[in-house]
């Protein structure tokens, strides 16, 4: 006697009441003869989780809904919630709004089946795929130049995927560290191929139009998309920098006022250099090591240690600063980026080693010591590679 595939179809929805009957209908037809459930993770403002619910009860097949209070992590991070409570491991991602046709479910299950690949994603570049869904030829355009963008960005890792931007595929969850994934806003595809070395496949899709609803796509989530995309190719040293150059270009902004109004340009870093530190800590708090502030010390000693560490950092540099200026006879705003270009990567081992390592545990439950082989340059590399190349493809 055949065991019937177990399959999760997992469908991360916002405001989509009025797909909810179809979907469901559509998909049990797809799915019947698989041992299958589908699990809504809901983030809506309105009564699609009710919905769901009310559908659920005469469905031909298991549905199950997670309704979220708190949209963590967007689209991708309900995905992730629904990897984790899927009842089976082979788990099919596919959005709520019927663009992604539930008629297709087999087809990735039938190439799963085939044994070489991890993940199988629904792509609408390939020979058979088809874009007429996204509307607009500005659409179409933006989401062609992401999909050239990060190909170009993870050469290695998307050798075999025309379409990593995709929301509609199949992967077995045991493949995957679901711990390690950091997820923001829709690409939730680029995340799990950024993070993890898997083995892909395609099938073409034709990307339906919108049946109900509104696309939720915005500046605000194309933002999100390149900040994250960022973030994974360069890891946390990215999201420094790039507060970094906010700094420097602040810093440099309040030299050349201050300077302008007759104040000394030694005077003029100084204040410049006060400003900025503080700013920069507030973002980096909020943007670079966030997920890390949990273990790390408080708040105040953070903020203490970052600022004693930039001010002696800065009583440094300004003395550097002001030789190059006297020395090399260029322009003291020219000298102060040439020393914060410099300054970058120590601030960031710092911050990364010092201001927000883990607290170390007591008693029972602390952790074994770190061997005394290990030294201080060992941890800077292991820093670099975790912290600043993470996923890496060197």
């Amino acid at each position: 006697m055949l065991v019937a595939t177990a399959v999760t179809v997992i469908v991360p929805m916002f405001n989509e009441r009025d797909n909810v009957a179809e979907l469901v209908s559509r998909t049990a037809a797809a799915l019947a003869g698989y041992d299958a459930e589908i699990l809504v993770v809901d983030d809506s403002t309105d009564d699609t989780a009710a919905e769901v619910e009310r559908v659920a009860a005469d469905a031909a097949l298991r549905v199950r809904v997670i309704h979220r209070t708190a949209n963590t992590g967007g689209l991708g991070g309900a995905v992730v919630v629904g990897l984790r409570a899927a009842a089976s491991d082979l788990c099919i991602v596919m959005d709520g709004d019927l663009q992604h046709p539930p008629e297709l479910l087999p087809a990735l299950l039938a190439r799963h089946a085939e044994a070489d690949a991890d993940v199988v994603a629904a792509s609408r570049y390939i020979g058979g795929g088809d874009t007429s869904g996204l509307g607009t030829a500005v659409r179409f355009g933006v989401s062609r130049a992401a999909t050239w963008l990060t190909r170009a960005m993870f050469p290695i890792r998307l050798a075999r995927s025309t379409d990593p931007m995709t929301g509609f595929f199949l992967v077995d969850r045991r493949r995957l560290d679901l711990e390690a994934l950091r997820p923001q806003g829709f690409k939730i595809l680029l995340e799990i191929l950024a993070r993890t070395d898997l083995r892909i496949a395609e099938i073409p899709m034709e990307f339906a139009e919108r049946r109900h609803g509104t696309s939720k796509a915005s500046m605000r989530q194309g933002a999100t998309f390149v900040a994250h995309l960022a973030r994974l190719r360069f890891g946390k040293m990215s999201l420094f920098a790039l507060i970094g150059v906010i700094g420097a270009a602040a810093n440099l902004g309040i030299m050349w006022m201050l300077t302008a109004f007759g104040v000394p340009y030694i005077w003029a870093a100084i204040i410049g250099a006060e400003v900025t530190i503080i700013g920069n800590f507030l973002l980096q708090e909020r943007f670079v090591f966030a997920d890390m502030r949990t273990d790390a010390r408080a708040l105040r000693v953070r903020f203490a240690s970052s600022f004693a560490f930039n001010n002696v950092e800065a009583a440094l540099r300004i003395p550097v600063m002001a030789l190059m200026v006297e020395t090399w006879h260029i322009s003291s705003v020219l000298a102060t980026g040439l020393s914060l270009i410099v300054a970058f990567f120590a601030r960031f081992l710092f911050h990364s080693l010092v201001v927000y390592a883990p607290q170390r545990r007591r008693g029972a439950d602390a952790a074994p010591a770190e061997p005394k082989a290990d030294t201080a340059a060992l941890r800077v590399i292991r820093a670099i590679d975790a912290e600043a190349m993470k996923p890496g493809e060197l």
